[in-house]
């Protein structure tokens, strides 16, 4: 008797013995729990991602919200409020992300106090607050800066004239002027 491989869909061949037999019977019922739950699962993210597109969010937002899943967003809100006013200068960010590297080696450069708000360690609780950043400033994308408690974009851009992000600004000739009106200097 042979089964397929969910994983590899190579064919398994099932041992004789009872002991082995029942352990196999075993894990089969788990996998079919384990299905089940990921079903459920899928559905629930299908559902959620549906919600947020019919309240108007584009796709990036939408799989934000969808990755986040289920969460209390008024604690999200208050994490990231608690975070914006704990220092003059603050970055949400992913530790592997190249724009976030940029965005710090960039600070650097210029001298800047900033403090780092990883979103991946763990992904857990940042997914979650990713989710409500990007309802709250109109962008899902790392990195997230605030100065001064001000949305002022990501590295390479940000929503609008008041947050044109970390290159805009530096090269407005804005950059230092706005690091050192937050004390961030």
């Amino acid at each position: 008797m042979c089964l397929l491989s969910c994983n590899a869909f190579t064919p398994l061949s099932l041992p004789s013995s009872p002991r082995a037999v029942s352990t196999i019977s075993s894990q089969l019922a788990s996998t079919t729990t384990d299905d089940n739950s990921f079903i459920d699962n899928i559905t629930q993210r299908y559902n959620i991602f549906q919600k947020a597109k019919s309240e108007g969010y584009d796709f990036k937002q939408s799989m934000a919200i969808t990755i986040a899943g289920e969460y209390d967003e008024e604690a999200a809100k208050n994490k990231i409020n608690e975070e914006i006013n704990s220092a003059s200068c603050v970055m949400f960010t992913w530790e592997a992300s190249p724009s976030c590297k940029q965005a710090i080696k960039y600070l650097d450069i210029a001298g800047a106090n900033y403090k780092v708000v990883r979103l991946d360690d763990p992904w857990s609780e940042g997914n979650p607050i990713r989710a409500e950043l990007g309802r709250m400033v109109g962008r899902s994308s790392v990195p997230c800066i605030f100065m001064g408690g001000k949305y002022v974009g990501g590295f390479d851009g940000g929503v609008g004239d008041e947050s044109p992000g970390l290159m805009g600004m530096a090269f407005k000739g804005t950059l230092q002027d706005r690091l050192k009106e937050v004390g961030a200097l």
